[in-house]
């Protein structure tokens, strides 16, 4: 899968760290993937990325034209904190079916089958197909930086928002969305037969 970029954070902390920035709640991690957003302050979408757990470190999987803008904030963000964030050559492979040994299930949406970060062959699939069929949206197609807002992109509905997990960048604005207002945009699926 070669339209991804996967960095390595390390560091005391890296989750304190993510917990403060990123939509989804890192302690998460424990159960497998976590798929989350870095927000604008106007709680507009930057970017979304897979949260991947290790030992002693977490690796951020990212679409490749996102990369290097996610990477500035992050470093941006850092400030004083015990965190470092690297790009690896690490490859993303896809698969579906039942998740094998190794692997995670992608926490958005089943039909979505499995993401691995350990060198194995990924599966060839129609993703696009799959993607467009689970409502799942695409940065660059339905997630338009610096417009889109996580909520009317079905954040709530793929599990890469957490309600509960206190504060992070834009999230006075996407908690007054839920509780104050009623979403008048957001994605459908359409079937046209004829």
């Amino acid at each position: 899968m070669s339209a991804r970029r996967v960095f390595r954070i390390t560091g005391t902390d890296r989750i304190a760290f993510l917990q403060n920035l990123v939509t989804n709640d890192v302690a998460a991690l424990k159960d497998g993937l976590v798929w989350a957003a870095l927000l604008s302050p106007q709680g507009k979408y930057l970017s979304d990325f897979f949260l991947v757990p290790g030992e002693d470190s977490i690796l951020l999987d990212v679409a490749d034209p996102l990369a290097a803008d996610l990477l500035q904030r992050l470093r941006m963000y850092k400030l004083r904190s015990d965190v470092s964030i690297e790009p690896t050559d690490i490859e993303v492979a896809r698969g579906t079916g039942p998740v094998p040994e190794g692997a995670f299930a992608d926490p958005r949406d089943k039909s979505l089958g499995w993401r691995a970060y350990d060198g194995r062959k990924g599966e060839q699939a129609d993703w696009e197909a799959l993607r467009v069929g689970a409502g799942v949206p695409e940065s660059g197609i339905e997630l338009v930086p610096n417009e889109s807002f996580p909520l009317e992109m079905a954040f709530e509905r793929l599990k890469g928002v957490d309600f509960k997990k206190g504060c992070y960048v834009g999230q006075e604005v996407t908690a007054r969305m839920k509780h104050k207002t009623e979403l008048r945009k957001g994605l459908a699926r359409v079937a046209v037969e004829g």
